[in-house]
């Protein structure tokens, strides 16, 4: 009994855990392909209004 009782508490813990860093994980690679989106819009807007 308490074997199977420390595999769910390992379980949970870990579970957690994993979800957030994945998460984590996830946001942050959003975040930088936004920022590229970002820093690619205002360059375009800057080289469209130097264009002849």
């Amino acid at each position: 009994m308490t074997r199977s009782s420390n595999y769910y508490t390992v379980i949970m813990v870990i579970f957690p855990i994993y979800s957030l860093s994945k998460w984590m994980s996830t946001y942050s690679e959003l975040s930088s392909s936004i920022r590229t989106l970002l820093i690619v819009a205002l360059l375009s807007e800057k080289w469209i209004w130097y264009l002849p």
